[in-house]
Formats: C-alpha cells, structure tokens, sequence
C-alpha cells in the first residue's frame, strides 16, 4: 500500500517542480526584457569609450590628428630600443601615481568604514531630533566633489585659509603651514577632505543594514545579560558583513579613480598625482593620446583586479541563489 502512495506521490512532485522550472525561466527571461534597455544603454556610453581607450592604447595617436595613427602594439606599456626600456611601466612617476592611489585608497577607506559604523550606530539609536539628524548628516555627501574641495582649498590656503588663522589663534602651530603644496601634508590633506565627504556615505549604508536587523536578538541578548560591546561584535558585525563588504567595495571603486579632489588640491604635483590624474597629464599635458589611454587601461585592469580579490576574500556570491 505504501509502495502504491509512494508511486502516485511521484508524477504530483514532478508536475510541482515542472511548474517551478516554467515560473522559473519565465521569471528570467521578464528580467531580461527589463534589464535588456538599461544594458544596450550602458553598453553605448561605457563599453564603446572603454574599447576605444583600450584600441588607442595599442596606437601612437596624438591629440593634435586623432584621424593619422598606426599600430604600435604594446610599446606604450613596455617596449625595449637599444638595451633600454620604455613605456608607461617603465615610468617612475607611473608608479608613483600607483602607490598614491592605493595609499589613498586604503587610508580614507579604512578612516570612513571606522567613522562610519560609529555614525550608523549613533543615528540607529533612538533619541529626539533623530531624523533631522540623519538629514543633516548628508550634506557633506551631497556637495558635488569639485565644489567640495575647492572649498577645503581655500580653508586650508596658508594665507587666507581660516585653518591656519584658526590654529595660530590657539597656539597649535607657530607659523601657517602649506597644507597642500608640502608633500608630507598634501596626501593626508587629500584623505581629510575625503573622509569629510563620504564617511555619511558609508554610514547611510551602514544604516540602511542596521535597521533591517532582528530585534529579538537584542532583546535576548539584554535579557542575557550579554554586554553592547560583545554583541556588537558577535552579533552585529557578522549580520552587516555582506551590506559593509558591499559599501567598502562601492567607495574602495570610487577612491581608486580619484581625480578632481586631488587634482584641485594639489595640481599636477608629481609627488600626490593619482593615476586618473597622471593619465589625464599623458593625455591632455602632453598629448599623447596612445601613452593616456594605456595608463587609463591599466587603471580599469588595476581595479577590475582589486574588485575580484575582494570579492573572493569577503566570499560574496552575487546573484546566486543561496539554496
């Protein structure tokens, strides 16, 4: 009798999962058609600059007569004439620009994820005047970068700047300091004015995380009598993981091509340039559109690289169905 159930139970399960497949596939293929304008789009205005600045980084085109080129291969990026090397890797300033880069990367980054758990977890609690606070929080974020840092720019002036005036006024320092002419200050200047503007970005995200969190677990957690701190680090932490491993990976994209803040604060100084910056020099300075779009390309392939190890560090599969 058993054996007979068991039998007719069998074609009701394969119907079910036949259904399941068909909604299944039917599902994909509605998201196609509605993702499907957005990636014609993006492959219009993204992909086709990006193929041309990979095409001209193999050429010797020139700003002045883009229409007169020929192929060169990969001597932009490394090539060998009378025992000596040449081309963008063999450049001193090239690496120069890559180690600023990172070194900015990973500073700000670091400072704004710290800074920003500490503000999420602030505007996460309760207390009056909450929302206002949350509105004001944003501001920073919402300056455009080039506004921004113009601004700090003047602050930090070493004549003019309220900065100076105001340190001298309390004794910190004994004569005005060029916070974004001396190499010492310059890049730390860089990272100041950074975590000043998107560490309300993190902490938005950061936010958006907290609250989705299950509140029985504190609560069981007070009743435990557990302490903030270890639940903050036992219980919180590892349940925003994936949501912060997403933010460092959304501002750790952004800092890497950092452009118009260090270039409005310190200029085309060699010893701050970031590679958007030394790229646009090859490019627009120089005119050497073959030498600037092999730079450009190195940056894409130098940050498609650091977005695939994060990704496998943190373990993040997206997309893919957790069953």
């Amino acid at each position: 009798m058993s054996g007979a159930v068991a039998e007719a139970e069998i074609p009701v399960r394969t119907t079910a999962r036949g259904k399941r497949s068909s909604l299944t596939r039917s599902r994909i293929r509605a998201a196609w058609a509605f993702i499907a304008p957005s990636l014609i789009v993006l492959a219009l205005i993204a992909g086709w600059p990006l193929l041309r600045t990979i095409w001209f980084s193999f050429t010797d085109a020139n700003l002045n007569d883009l229409s007169d080129y020929k192929i060169i291969g990969f001597e932009n990026y490394l090539a060998k004439y009378d025992d000596e090397w040449f081309g963008v890797l063999t450049e001193p300033d090239w690496w120069r620009s890559v180690w600023n880069t990172v070194w900015f990367t990973l500073v700000s980054v670091s400072i704004e994820t710290m800074l920003g758990i500490v503000v999420a977890l602030i505007l996460n609690a309760a207390f009056p005047g909450r929302g206002l606070m949350r509105a004001i929080i944003l501001i920073p974020w919402a300056i455009p970068t080039i506004v921004s840092a113009k601004m700090w720019n003047w602050m930090l002036h070493d004549q003019f700047g309220v900065i100076n005036d105001m340190l001298l006024r309390i004794g910190l320092i004994a004569a005005p300091i060029t916070w974004t002419a001396n190499p010492d200050t310059a890049l730390w200047t860089a990272v100041m004015v950074d975590v000043w503007k998107h560490t309300s970005f993190m902490a938005l995200l950061i936010l958006a995380a907290l609250q989705m969190l299950p509140q029985d677990i504190y609560e069981a957690a007070k009743v435990d009598g557990v302490s903030p701190v270890r639940v903050f680090f036992r219980v919180t932490l590892p349940l925003i993981k994936p949501a912060l491993l997403v933010a460092v990976i959304f501002r750790s994209l952004d800092a890497l091509r950092v452009f118009d803040l260090i270039y409005v604060l310190t200029s085309n100084s060699k010893d701050t340039a970031s590679m958007s910056v030394y790229a646009r020099q090859q490019l627009v300075d120089f005119q050497e559109v073959g030498l600037g779009s092999a730079a450009s390309t190195l940056i894409f392939l130098i940050i498609a690289l650091l977005v695939v190890i994060t990704l496998a560090a943190g373990r993040v599969r997206l997309g893919e169905d957790p069953r």
